[in-house]
C-alpha cells in the first residue's frame, strides 16, 4: 500500500493529513503505535489527530502579562492620531507629559496593529544649505523671529483655552545661534516695534558681555514688530545697532525658507513645551519659569540632528568649537518684556546721545485669535 507522507500532506492541507491518520488507525486494528511507524510521526501526533478536531489550534497565547492595559493603548493611539507623533518622538513625549515609560517597538506595534496613519511632508529635493555649517562662528550668525503661541492650527482645543483662561503670554520673542543651535527667548503680551529693538538689544548686549567679538549678523523677517518693511526704518535700526557691532537683515518677500531653523524650533516648541507644560501654569510667573527650564533643556540637554550638530547638543557644539566666549552665555535670562519695560524702559535711550532726532516706535499690536 502505496502512502503519501504525512508531513507532504499536511502542506497542503492539515485537515486531509489528520483524516489520513484516523484511515490508517482504523486499517491496523486501532493501534497507535503501529499507525505512528507506518506514517512517520509520533504517537502524540496519532492521538492528536484521532482524538481532537480537524483543524489546527489557534497558537494565540491564553495570557500576556507584559501585554500593555488598553488604557494605556488607547492613550498612545489618541496621542498619536492627535499630535502625529510616530513611535520615537511619542515614546518621549508620554514620558515627558504622563511621566509612562514605554518602549519605543511596542508602541511601533500599537500603531501598526491599529492602522493609526502616519502624517507625511513633502520637501523639495536639492535644496542648498541656508549657510556653510562648517566654517560658522559660534554667536555671530542668528535667526529671529516671533511665535503667537495662540495657535489654534498648532495647538490642542484644551491648551489653548487654558492659555486665553489664565491670561498666559500670547508671544515668543526667540533668536537662535545658527552655528550652536542656542536659544535666547522672551514673551510678551502684545507685538510692537519697542518690544523688538528691545528684545534685539537685550540680547546684542548679553554677548558683548560674555566675550563675544565677532560681528552679530541677524536674519529677520519683515513683522511689523522689527523693520515692518521700511527702509528708512531697517537703516535707523542699523545705524543705532552699529554700536553693538550687530547688523540686521531682512528675508525678501515669500523667502520662510531662509528661516527655516528657527520655523523648525517653533514646531519643537509646541510639541515638548507648550503641549505639556501649559496647561500645568496658572499664573505667568509659573509660565516664565517653565518656560526658562524649556530654553535650559534646549540648550544643555536636547541633542539636534540639524546640519553641523551631528547628534550634540548646544553646549556640547560650543565645548567642541574651543570659543574663547565665556560659557555663562547659555544662562540666559527668559524674561516677560512688560516687566522690562515698566522697570527700564526701551533701550533707545542707550543710543540717544549718540545719534540726533526723536524716534517713534509703532504702536503695540492688539492681541488675535489665530
Amino acid at each position: 500500500m502505496n502512502i503519501i507522507p504525512y508531513h507532504e500532506i499536511r502542506k497542503i492541507s492539515p485537515e486531509k493529513a489528520r483524516e489520513l491518520v484516523r484511515k490508517v488507525f482504523e486499517a491496523n486494528n486501532k493501534n497507535v503505535s503501529k499507525t505512528a511507524k507506518i506514517l512517520g510521526v509520533s504517537r502524540h501526533t496519532v492521538r492528536r489527530a484521532i482524538y481532537g478536531p480537524l483543524e489546527d489550534k489557534s497558537r494565540k497565547p491564553k495570557t500576556c502579562p507584559r501585554k500593555l492595559s488598553s488604557e494605556l493603548e488607547n492613550l498612545i493611539i489618541q496621542e498619536a492620531k492627535r499630535t502625529g507623533f510616530r513611535y520615537r518622538r511619542l515614546s518621549l513625549y508620554l514620558f515627558r507629559k504622563y511621566g509612562v515609560k514605554i518602549s519605543e517597538n511596542t508602541i511601533k506595534s500599537i500603531l501598526k496593529r491599529n492602522a493609526v496613519p502616519r502624517k507625511t511632508r513633502k520637501t523639495k529635493k536639492g535644496e542648498r544649505s541656508l549657510y556653510d555649517y562648517e566654517a560658522l562662528i559660534p554667536f555671530s550668525e542668528f535667526q529671529l523671529d516671533t511665535k503667537h503661541l495662540l495657535d489654534k492650527d498648532s495647538l490642542p482645543k484644551e491648551v489653548y483655552e487654558h492659555i486665553k483662561k489664565y491670561n498666559l503670554p500670547c508671544y515668543e520673542w526667540n533668536m537662535i545661534d545658527v552655528a550652536t543651535r542656542t536659544r535666547f527667548t522672551a514673551y510678551s503680551y502684545e507685538l510692537s516695534s519697542a518690544f523688538g529693538f528691545m528684545f534685539i538689544s537685550l540680547v546684542a548686549l548679553w554677548l558683548r558681555t560674555h566675550n563675544v567679538r565677532t560681528p552679530i549678523k541677524i536674519r529677520l523677517d519683515n513683522g511689523e514688530e522689527f523693520c515692518g518693511g521700511s527702509e528708512r526704518k531697517l537703516k535707523e535700526w542699523n545705524k543705532m545697532l552699529s554700536f553693538l557691532g550687530v547688523e540686521l537683515n531682512p528675508i525678501p518677500p515669500k523667502a520662510k525658507h531662509l528661516m527655516g531653523i528657527i520655523e523648525n524650533s517653533h514646531r519643537a516648541d509646541d510639541e515638548y513645551f507648550l503641549m505639556i507644560h501649559a496647561e500645568r501654569c496658572k499664573t505667568k510667573d509659573e509660565f516664565i519659569q517653565r518656560a526658562q527650564r524649556w530654553q535650559d533643556t534646549w540648550n544643555f540637554f536636547r541633542p539636534h540632528s540639524g546640519k553641523g550638530m551631528n547628534g550634540r547638543t548646544p553646549f556640547e557644539k560650543f565645548i567642541d568649537s574651543k570659543s574663547l566666549v565665556s560659557s555663562h552665555v547659555f544662562q540666559f535670562p527668559t524674561l516677560l518684556l512688560e516687566d522690562i519695560l515698566k522697570k527700564v524702559g526701551t533701550f533707545y535711550s542707550l543710543f540717544c546721545n549718540k545719534l540726533g532726532g526723536k524716534y517713534v516706535f509703532t504702536t503695540y499690536l492688539k492681541e488675535k485669535n489665530f
